[in-house]
């Protein structure tokens, strides 16, 4: 298809592959024929074809007359190292994904592959489940390094497209001013409303809005508000142009759906987003609900527009009438709260039309599950709730919910994507149960929300889960309370320099001093802040004052750095970098003086997310500590790919570390710090001959009861003032 300026709608480029051009092509690179050809059957599947060379000279010759997408490369070679092979790619600007296998000890061979940029390096002897899953993460990489790269290609010659979509659009698309003036209208305008476009500019969206309708109009034509929480599906009436071309005295206002979100613009990277004004698209009702004039407008929405199941609305009138049938026929029904989780294959975030496809996938699946008089709602995000009327016996919805399950064993096809579904389903049983439709809606998600995060499975709701329920709910409302109400307070630890001699930093570490239990360790609150969603304004508070505490303390110790714990939570926030910035310019801190710290854990979970806030932070200058180091299997590419700037040793290491004997994965993750120039930190330092260890094998920052517990602000300021590591007895514990 082309477009009057004569140009192809998406690049062809890359053209369409044959067959043998889709096959996955993989060049084993090693001298002992044994070794490749047990690559070759561990690897071998019939979209992948393997070949292999035995030298760099063969390697090279191979390369300049075919391209592969992956290189498993030996490090040592008749001719050369490996490193030759990578040091030919990057001058030659290919693309092919690699990964390095060597039997040598030393940590030259891993810092020399990873800093030309392998995806991963493997240590002999491997096993062969590490090989595949430093294969399948390679080419997963490379997957959608190609995507983003064409998606680039797409996005740089869709200016024009986009403009000829909009301006010849069948839907009506706007954009607001900040005071609600209309400063860009499609020419749908016209045919719609007869109104000529140009006479619109300028002018407020009240002229356009049906006086009855001007309320709600104002709530969410000119809309604020972005994301989940923006206009959706609202129905107005629109006015005609009275002296329009086609007017007609019968003509009456026009039905449309309207959706529409907040324009926000920042100054800079830095700056705060300010609202600048809205856009909007409307599309008209269909003509039988447009001819209805009985129906008013508000009567329309009974469905879910992404889904077109029945609403909550009236998903509860449904419910209700069951409950009254159900206790004047003495019989049973059950309410299903269902928790689908998500897992696409290959880890690439979906289109927001391919998700909402995937969305009335899963709701057809569930449906058909279900029997011919049951009702379906979805709840909200993932979550669906079916209702069960006339149901015999526990066993029938113990049937339905098996069935249920076994339907999403197989994944959900989507534009040639697999998605996988674990499902958590909570039921509640009526009358036993509870005998109001919000009770038995309350009780199926207390039932769900015992199972949810553990796969696919079913339970009942049972009075001692409304028990546990009403304490976690307790606990997260006495969380609230505590926030508002200052009852949280830091404590800080200290971080020391040996070679320095003083304390090089400060830990921030948040108690809860409730009012009760006295003080409370993060241990045991931390968890039900995440899942309560009120974490990341617990990592504000933390932040703001733990950077007006290390302004005064740096006053006197200039040199001195903040170190805070970051929740994956965290990163669910676009603003995080904001955040940061604003607290480190409201306390008139350099980026350099703050340490943000987050688990190894992260690094292994949905990196997707997680990589941008990561980057961001980078950006701002401020330090990424990795915590926890060695406990988890995020890859050494992790390292430098994400900023990481410190690394702590894992109080699991030090704890049995004796100076006399030798520390394999200690000296391991000194060899990578050295070798990646990340700083290094110890943590869990109890005793005079951990750290005289520790600082035998390069390690200079500790922290740990040794030098001090954590400490109220007061006392951490006294200890700042005197303290000394040199000052400690030798066999200090």
């Amino acid at each position: 298809m082309v477009i009057p300026w004569e140009g192809p709608f998406f690049p062809t480029d890359e053209g369409r592959r044959n067959a043998a051009e889709t096959l996955t092509r993989i060049l084993v690179v090693d001298d002992e024929p044994s070794l490749t050809r047990s690559v070759a059957a561990l690897l071998q599947s019939k979209d992948r074809l393997i070949e292999d060379c035995t030298s760099v000279a063969e390697t090279l010759a191979r390369l300049n007359t075919r391209a592969y997408d992956l290189l498993i490369i030996d490090y040592r070679l008749p001719d050369a190292s490996g490193l030759a092979v990578m040091d030919w790619l990057l001058s030659h600007e290919r693309r092919e994904s690699t990964i390095m296998i060597s039997g040598e000890e030393s940590m030259d061979a891993a810092v020399g592959a990873l800093r030309r940029g392998a995806d991963d390096f493997l240590l002999k002897p491997y096993s062969p489940e590490q090989l595949r899953r430093a294969v399948a993460n390679a080419l997963q990489k490379r997957h959608a390094e190609r995507n983003n790269r064409l998606l680039q290609q797409r996005l740089q010659s869709s200016e024009q497209m986009h403009r000829y979509l909009v301006e010849n659009s069948l839907d009506l698309i706007y954009t607001l001013d900040a005071e609600g003036r209309f400063n860009y209208l499609n020419p749908r305008i016209e045919s719609l409303l007869g109104h000529p476009r140009n006479g619109l500019i300028g002018k407020h969206f009240s002229e356009i809005v049906h006086p009855e309708d001007l309320d709600r109009a104002r709530f969410c034509f000119a809309e604020r508000r972005t994301g989940p929480r923006a206009a959706s599906n609202i129905e107005l009436r629109l006015n005609r142009n009275p002296f329009g071309p086609d007017s007609n005295d019968d003509d009456g206002p026009v039905s449309i759906v309207l959706n529409a979100m907040g324009i926000y613009r920042r100054a800079d990277s830095r700056a705060a987003a300010h609202f600048v004004g809205t856009y909007g698209a409307a599309r008209t009702l269909p003509a039988t609900r447009r001819a209805d004039d009985d129906v008013p407008p508000a009567r329309f929405g009974y469905h879910d527009p992404i889904t077109q199941l029945p609403n909550r609305e009236l998903f509860h009138d449904r419910l209700n009438l069951a409950i009254t049938q159900a206790k004047r026929r003495k019989g049973l029904i059950a309410v299903m709260q269902i928790n689908v989780s998500r897992h696409p294959r290959g880890g690439d975030p979906l289109e927001q039309g391919d998700a909402d496809t995937l969305q009335r996938s899963i709701a057809l699946r569930l449906k058909q599950c279900l029997r011919r008089g049951d009702t379906l709602t979805r709840h909200r995000g993932d979550e669906f709730i079916a209702l069960l009327p006339d149901i015999n016996s526990e066993p029938d919805a113990r049937a339905i919910a098996e069935k249920i399950l076994q339907a999403f064993q197989a994944p959900v096809v989507i534009d040639e994507h697999e998605h996988l579904a674990s499902l958590s389903i909570g039921i509640a049983i009526h009358p036993q149960d509870g005998h109001s439709a919000e009770d038995l809606i309350q009780f199926a998600g207390v039932a769900m929300h015992q199972i949810k995060g553990s796969g696919s499975s079913f339970s009942f709701f049972s009075p001692e889960m409304h028990a546990s329920y009403r304490s976690r709910a307790s606990l997260e409302k006495e969380l609230r309370h505590a926030v508002t109400h200052n009852e949280l307070e830091l404590h800080y630890q200290p971080l020391v320099s040996l070679s320095r001699d003083r304390i090089s930093g400060m830990e921030a570490l948040v108690r809860w001093r409730h009012p009760t239990h006295g003080l409370v360790a993060p241990a045991r609150f931390i968890h039900s802040a995440e899942e309560a969603g009120i974490m990341h304004e617990i990592s504000r508070w933390v932040l703001d004052t733990a950077c007006a505490q290390i302004a005064l303390w740096r006053r006197q110790f200039p040199e001195l750095r903040l170190t805070t714990n970051l929740s994956p939570r965290d990163f669910e926030h676009a603003d995080l970098a904001d955040t940061v910035q604003r607290a480190l310019t409201r306390h008139g801190l350099p980026p350099a003086s703050l340490e943000l710290e987050v688990s190894e854990s992260l690094l292994c979970g949905d990196l997707h997310n997680v990589a941008p806030g990561l980057r961001d932070l980078r950006n701002l200058g401020v330090g990424i500590s990795l915590d926890d180091f060695g406990t988890s299997y995020s890859s050494l590419a992790n390292l430098p790919r994400y900023g990481i700037s410190r690394i702590k040793i894992d109080r699991s290491f030090v704890k049995n570390i004796q100076s006399q004997s030798s520390h394999p994965v200690i000296n391991a993750i000194a060899g990578v710090a050295r070798g990646f120039d990340i700083q290094l930190t110890a943590e869990g330092v109890e005793r005079g001959d951990q750290r005289s260890a520790l600082e035998t094998l390069g390690c200079d920052e500790m922290q740990g009861f040794l030098f001090s517990r954590p400490l109220d602000a007061a006392a951490a300021g006294e200890l700042l003032a005197g303290f000394r590591p040199s000052r400690l007895p030798a066999g200090t514990a």
